[in-house]
């Protein structure tokens, strides 16, 4: 078997200029522009997600509890969390402390996404 050694995420967007201004200015990622104008690169720390642009495709919003695709581990994840919420990002989840350890928090991407955070 082999062992994971990164990870990647690829997102469908319906607006790649909307989305990436989300990641940029609420997450703190950098947008990275490739070959493909249909595709961007948003990274942060050890963190890439291939972004796509698909006007047509179901909305993440209308996948229930299926439009999570990441839990992102986090350092200061209070200081995180007062960041992303004064930038006015939609919390799914307050910031508590979990049985299994974990600090965490939930929240929803300009697409509709959910992503969690966590300490």
């Amino acid at each position: 078997m082999s062992n994971v050694i990164r990870t990647r995420f690829v997102i469908a967007v319906q607006d790649l200029q909307k989305s990436a201004a989300f990641y940029r200015g609420v997450l703190g990622f950098q947008i990275h522009k490739v070959p493909d104008p249909g595709f961007l690169l948003y990274t942060n720390g050890n963190c890439t997600i291939f972004a796509g642009l698909c006007p047509g495709s179901l909305p993440p919003s209308e996948l229930g509890d299926h439009s999570y695709f990441a839990y992102l581990e986090v350092d200061e994840i209070d200081a995180f969390y007062d960041l992303v919420r004064s930038k006015g990002a939609t919390i799914c989840k307050t910031l508590r402390d979990e049985p299994w350890g974990m600090r965490e928090f939930g929240l929803v991407t300009a697409d509709g996404h959910r992503i969690m955070f966590a300490s």
